[in-house]
């Protein structure tokens, strides 16, 4: 077997650890490492949650003594300065470690090659770049809010086939069947924070927190409520946080929701409405990474037209709701198809008697 294959088969191995920690880890990235001394895994770590030990250091202690002269493989860049954990790279050199094999370098400024940097100092050997699309695509989230500024926004919308998300009085339970909504907390429980409108408040009363899945972490709830409307008996002012983003300057209106344990955000303003654009550099700045937006035809048409949605997840149920019915986007009249958005399927499978669709902006390539 070739060093190549060799390196290929442990960088899988290591991205498979860091996957383990996909719901857990916000807002750090998600990272693995396997030592491999002589052929043989001598250690394997992940990083599970911010403020725990990372991944390399989960590692070197499971392989003690038998790091000196081995080879680690890292799904990221060991990182190079002190924040709630001491370097990764200065553990690595301590125990002995002659090669380090990483799948990308960190876009942290804080780290952004620095690491690598004193990896080769210490005369470590360093390759750089087995599996990065891989370890990009585990990371896309972590990497949007580092390079872009923004988190990763995933649309999440339910549908019947004619793209209807209820019926026109407002009635939607269930569109989808069981299976599909279990998916779907998957989804959510991966998401640093879930946002819906005030309105979507006002019609269904949701508690947008993670239900059908083990997890030991609820992503923040946010809701955009620019006069607000949201009623102090919301069950999405219970048990978990939440974040009210609003317009509305009269602090005396805050404190009621404040009292039921919600965050107050006063946003900017543009046109009239909450600036999304703006609010996402916010959240970026808050450490979100992801961003699972379920919410109404409006706040997603914003979304859509702003040209903000990275990934749509589309539940389709096989059910007909009729013209009538409320459509999945309040989007205008195009005047030509080449005024359409176009999207281009990822995935797709089937979820109980549903079909659940991940579709990306074609233009994103």
């Amino acid at each position: 077997m070739s060093d190549d294959i060799d390196d290929l088969q442990y960088m899988q191995r290591a991205l498979a650890l860091a996957e383990r920690a996909l719901y857990t880890t916000t807002p750090n990235p998600r990272v693995g490492c396997v030592i491999v001394k002589d052929d043989i895994v001598v250690g394997e770590g992940w990083h599970e949650r911010a403020g725990e030990p990372h991944a390399e250091v989960h590692a070197l202690r499971d392989a003690g003594d038998k790091a000196r002269g081995a080879t680690a493989y890292v799904t990221l860049e060991p990182c190079s300065h002190f924040g709630r954990t001491p370097p990764c790279c200065d553990a690595l050199v301590r125990a002995g470690v002659t090669r380090v094999v990483a799948a990308m370098e960190d876009p942290n400024p804080r780290v952004a090659g620095q690491g690598f940097a004193r990896l080769r100092e210490a005369g470590i050997a360093v390759d750089v770049g087995v599996m990065s699309d891989e370890a990009r695509a585990l990371n896309e989230s972590f990497l949007s809010r580092v390079e872009r500024n923004r988190p990763f926004v995933r649309l999440k919308v339910a549908a019947s086939l004619d793209g209807k998300t209820a019926l026109a009085n407002g009635e939607s339970k269930w569109i989808t069947g069981e299976a599909a909504r279990a998916d779907a907390h998957h989804w959510r429980a991966r998401s640093c924070a879930v946002m819906t409108g005030v309105g979507t408040v006002l019609a269904d009363d949701p508690q947008l927190n993670v239900r059908a899945v083990t997890t030991s972490r609820q992503p923040l709830r946010i809701v955009l409520d620019s006069a607000l409307r949201t009623p102090h008996t919301a069950r999405i002012l219970q048990d978990h946080p939440t974040l009210i983003v609003t317009l509305h300057t009269d602090t005396t209106h805050h404190a009621p929701l404040q009292a039921k344990g919600a965050e107050v955000l006063l946003a900017q303003e543009k046109n009239g409405r909450i600036d999304i654009p703006q609010l996402l550099t916010t959240l970026a700045a808050r450490g979100i990474n992801e961003l699972l937006v379920e919410a109404g035809a409006t706040l997603n048409a914003a979304f859509i037209q702003s040209g903000l949605v990275d990934e749509y997840l589309v539940y389709l149920a096989p059910a007909l709701l009729g013209d009538p019915a409320r459509g999945l986007a309040m989007l205008p009249d195009f005047g030509s198809m080449q005024q359409v958005p176009r999207l281009r399927f990822t995935d797709v499978m089937r979820v109980g008697e549903d079909l659940r669709i991940l579709a990306r902006p074609a233009s994103a390539g």
